[in-house]
C-alpha cells in the first residue's frame, strides 16, 4: 500500500511514512460548551492526539479531529460529549483521505 499523506503531515511537514496511516479518517465538529467550562474543555480537547482547535466563541469550539475510521471519531465526540460542561458534540463533516 502506498504511503498516504494526511492533512497533519502537509501542515507540519511531516514526512509520509507508516505513521501516515494511522489518521485515515477527518471530521470537524462543533462542541457547545458551557460559558463557565470553556477555558477547561478547551485545554482538554487540544491535548487530545489528532485534535485541533480552529475556532472559539464564548460557548462554541470548531474542531478537526483525524482518527483511523469514522467509527473511532464517532466514539471521540460520544466521549467528548460526557465531559463535564459539554452540552454536545456533534459531527458537521467527515472524508476519508485516500
Amino acid at each position: 500500500m502506498a504511503d498516504k499523506l494526511t492533512r497533519r503531515a502537509l501542515l507540519t511537514g511531516a514526512t509520509v511514512g507508516a505513521s501516515a496511516h494511522d489518521n485515515e479518517h477527518i471530521s470537524s465538529a462543533v462542541v457547545s460548551v458551557l460559558p463557565a467550562h470553556i477555558e477547561a474543555v478547551s485545554a482538554r480537547l487540544s491535548s487530545l492526539p489528532g485534535v485541533e482547535i480552529h475556532h472559539r466563541t464564548a460557548s462554541k469550539l470548531v474542531a478537526v479531529l483525524e482518527g483511523p475510521d469514522s467509527g473511532a471519531l464517532g466514539a471521540m465526540l460520544a466521549d467528548i460529549s460526557s465531559w463535564p460542561g459539554v452540552l454536545s458534540a456533534n459531527m458537521v463533516f467527515e472524508q476519508r483521505l485516500d
